[in-house]
């Protein structure tokens, strides 16, 4: 059985997979780190899936060191390995195009890695976290590029830290907001999905799916006018496809 996570700026991801079958799965503020040994469930009705039985846990990790140094002290089976990915050159039928390949951040290879699978051709995948990167794959499996730009969340809470006037309100998407929570939140919806829709275009192919991933994805998706492809838990579904190239 392995165990899959996917530690972000802002939230832990995990699933529990026994093959190809996913077992169990959960998300954590990313500040109760120090927490992840007890927040797995009790899967005693499914024989063979205690923490005890996991041979192999499979991480990427952009949260900082001291969220690792957590993640190596959840207690599983004493011959239990610990594999941090890092972006490789070439990996599951995708070839990095990084001027630096090891550079590019392992969330971001692992969705791709996730999203190649996925479509098998020429696509953009987006993860919406607190960051949102917009990547692109070739019609190869070649990473051809992206961006990074603040998250939905980010912008807000940034443009609030900066100003003496605005305050962070619950605000709702409108297209000629008429109060300053709408126009924070729509603002802030209006940047990322101009981004998205702006990099797209760059493809000058309208046929060319997006992959849409991440937690803010559910919000993004309703004002975004592409060929979308929601998909959950891409980072985690990428490190199972690394896992089993692996061999385990």
């Amino acid at each position: 059985m392995k165990l899959l996570i996917d530690a972000g700026n802002t939230c832990i991801k995990w699933a529990l997979v026994n093959r190809d079958e996913w077992l169990r799965n959960g998300v954590m503020p990313v500040e109760q780190a120090v927490d992840l040994p007890q927040v797995f469930p009790d899967c005693s009705d499914i024989p063979g899936t205690g923490l005890y039985d996991i041979q192999q846990v499979w991480v990427s990790n952009v949260a900082g060191e001291e969220v690792a140094r957590h993640i190596r002290n959840i207690k599983v089976g004493q011959s239990a390995s610990f594999n941090f990915i890092i972006a490789r050159e070439m990996q599951c039928g995708v070839r990095n195009g990084y001027s630096n390949a090891g550079q590019l951040g392992s969330d971001r290879w692992a969705a791709l890695i996730a999203a190649w699978h996925l479509v098998r051709g020429k696509c953009m995948v987006v993860n919406c976290g607190t960051a949102i990167t917009i990547d692109t794959l070739s019609e190869e499996g070649k990473f051809l590029g992206g961006l990074i730009l603040p998250g939905v969340d980010l912008m807000r809470r940034s443009l609030v830290a900066a100003t003496s006037q605005l305050r962070l309100e619950q605000g709702s998407y409108a297209r000629f907001p008429l109060n300053s929570a709408d126009a924070l939140f729509s603002g802030a919806i209006q940047a990322c999905c101009g981004a998205i829709e702006r990099q797209y275009a760059l493809l000058d192919d309208d046929s060319v799916p997006v992959v849409l991933s991440g937690g803010a994805a559910g919000v993004l998706h309703k004002n975004l006018r592409l060929p979308l492809r929601v998909e959950d838990n891409l980072v985690l579904q990428g490190l199972l496809l690394i896992a089993q190239e692996a061999g385990a």
